[in-house]
This record gives structure tokens, C-alpha cells and sequence, in this order.
């Protein structure tokens, strides 16, 4: 099951996930978040992922996602948070940082956007 909370502060969408971002609920994030990217054409997003215990193969390339439409929109995305082990190896492999920003936190993660 995959939790999300949303807020949108000073130009930064923040989006918060908790519990597991694989394929049975990739489809929860595209329908809540990816959706709004779209619709409001979001230009930087803060992804915390300090809650989830596990993503796979599905929930990275959702992430990348994101990171290709913020990206069309002249913007940046930023993982943060990534303190689960499992969570963290998996998207160490993933590659995914040769695209997405990583910061410690969200205010971090603010001064890298804001730079």
C-alpha cells in the first residue's frame, strides 16, 4: 500500500511517499501525482521517500517519469530522505541519480532547486 501526501510551498511541489511504490501501486502515483504535474505543469518536485520500505523496477522508472516531465518543463526533481536500506540500494543501482538531483532533506533540497 503506497500513502502520499502533497503540498505545494513557494514554487516546490512536495510530494511525500510512504509504504511500498511497486507495481501493484505505481498506478496510484500516476493517477495522483503525474497527473498534476501535467494538469499544472509543475516545474520542480521534492520527492521524500523517508517512508517507503520498498520500491521496484515500476516505481524507479515512475520516478523517472516525473523527472522527464519536470524536465520538459524547464524544471528540476529531487529524491530525498532515502533512509531505508532496501529502499536505497535499489535506487543506488537504479542509476537514477545520473538524472535526478538527491538532497539529505527537504530544506536541502530547496537550496538546491533555488540555486
Amino acid at each position: 500500500m503506497l500513502e502520499i501526501d502533497m503540498d505545494f510551498k513557494k514554487g516546490v511541489f512536495f510530494v511525500r511517499l510512504k509504504g511500498s511504490l511497486d507495481n501493484n501501486s505505481v498506478s496510484k502515483l500516476n493517477d495522483e501525482v503525474i497527473s498534476l504535474i501535467k494538469s499544472a505543469e509543475i516545474r520542480n518536485i521534492v520527492i521524500n521517500v523517508d517512508g517507503l520500505t520498498n520500491i521496484d523496477m515500476k516505481g524507479i522508472n515512475s520516478l523517472l517519469y516525473i523527472y522527464e516531465l519536470t524536465n520538459q518543463n524547464k524544471g528540476k526533481s529531487l529524491l530525498c530522505g532515502i533512509s531505508n536500506e532496501l529502499v536505497k540500494n535499489r535506487i543506488k543501482n537504479s542509476r537514477i541519480f545520473n538524472y535526478m538531483y538527491e538532497a539529505s532533506d527537504e530544506l536541502s533540497a530547496i537550496n538546491i532547486i533555488n540555486l
